[in-house]
């Protein structure tokens, strides 16, 4: 085992992939010469070559569009987003060409393209820069969504997502570059669809993914304190979703809450709640809570996004609730 950040687990994984097979390629704004817009690609251009690891225009209809064309023609592509909000430039070519290539080819074109970069706030970078997409690409049958929550999930997760015949986007945050966690030094990978039991417990079943699960398993061990145990489950994957390990938690402890960093409307959270009550309704000793962000665009100002975003406190009284205990 040894401690890396981040940005380094994801240049590990993309390197330590394209090593393997020369089809696979990086591309993206600052992905070469100046090592990612986060550097996570530092070094990448010097073993690779400008083949391989790409610089481009501030086009994203345009290089999404290529990567897509490359990915049917025998590439590998692995598209790096500066945010996740960029790419709603190129949005038409994910959707309408790399999801759906595959079925309307009868089988005879595949699409292995990874589209990666950084979702949901980071801070005061404004409402147009702080939007948490997943929903919207979980929607769309033919893509795959990952959200890791830490290093060791990231760098596997991503290495299977490499290996993925199919369109995978794969969800990062800035505030995440710095994170720093043991990871093996061998070779690993994490199947896509797999949600991870981070902490277990028997009252109530608390689910998240993405950079937000640091509040959930915050709130797991500041309630464990007051005699609250909390099962605590990073979904990974947002499609494909594993209903089973949920529903599973679910029958043991009779409790849900979901911690999402996004709108309320058609969130995955309504998902995951229209799912178990439909598969374990009869399992439920109380409502299922649901805990995101207001339904308003993130605003600015540091003292309103510090309201708008989900509270610790929030977390842990909607758990209290969940048990029918007053906060």
């Amino acid at each position: 085992m040894k401690e890396y950040t981040f940005r380094e687990v994801i240049c590990q994984a993309m390197s330590e992939e394209m090593r393997k097979d020369e089809s696979i390629y990086l591309m993206g704004e600052e992905v070469a010469d100046y090592n990612g817009a986060y550097k996570a690609s530092k070094g990448m251009l010097t073993e690779f070559g400008a083949k391989r690891v790409i610089d481009t225009p501030i086009a994203e209809l345009g290089f999404t569009g290529i990567a897509i064309g490359s990915a049917m023609n025998g590439c590998r592509p692995i598209v790096e987003y500066m945010t996740f909000n960029f790419c709603l430039v190129g949005i038409d070519q994910i959707i309408n060409n790399a999801a759906k290539i595959r079925q309307m080819t009868g089988g005879q074109w595949n699409c292995p393209v990874v589209f990666r970069g950084p979702t949901a706030s980071a801070g005061q970078l404004g409402a147009t820069h702080s939007q948490a997409l997943e929903s919207w690409f979980a929607n769309i049958p033919g893509l795959k969504v990952v959200v890791p929550s830490n290093c060791y999930d990231a760098k596997g997760l991503l290495k299977s997502a490499i290996q993925d015949n199919d369109p995978v986007i794969f969800m990062e945050s800035e505030q995440m570059y710095g994170d720093k966690m043991e990871i093996p030094e061998e070779e690993y990978y994490i199947p896509i669809g797999k949600a991870d039991i981070k902490r277990g417990g028997t009252d109530v079943t608390l689910v998240s993914f993405g950079k937000i699960m640091k509040l959930a398993l915050q709130a797991a061990s500041d309630l464990e304190k007051e005699g609250i145990s909390v099962e605590v489950i990073d979904l990974r994957t947002v499609r494909p979703l594993d209903y089973d390990t949920v529903l599973e938690s679910v029958k043991k402890t009779n409790r849900l809450v979901i911690l999402e960093e996004a709108w309320p409307f058609g969130s995955v959270a309504s998902e995951i709640t229209y799912m178990v009550q439909q598969k374990a309704f009869d399992y439920l000793d109380a409502p299922i809570k649901r805990i995101t962000t207001p339904d308003a665009p993130a605003p600015y100002s540091a003292a309103l996004f510090e309201e708008w975003f989900p509270k610790l406190e929030k977390v842990k009284e909607e758990i209290k609730n969940a048990l029918y205990l007053k906060a």
